[in-house]
């Protein structure tokens, strides 16, 4: 689904951005333009993007456990 209109951002870009290692909305947004221009759907492309990070992290640290 597009999360930022303007600029043409799905959540699955977001998605991506942060699978291929973007830890930050900061991150997201430089990368993606997505929030730059009117604004409006930074709260939630925030939203989006701290629910992708949480997903990587615990992807992490299942991977940690299953190498112990």
């Amino acid at each position: 689904m597009y999360v930022c209109v303007c600029k043409g951002v799905t959540d699955h870009q977001i998605r991506q951005q942060v699978s291929d290692g973007a830890r930050s909305w900061r991150d997201v947004r430089e990368a993606t333009g997505c929030g730059t221009q009117c604004g409006k759907c930074a709260c939630f492309a925030k939203s989006v993007t701290r629910e992708a990070v949480q997903e990587a992290r615990a992807e992490a640290d299942m991977g940690l456990a299953y190498a112990i």
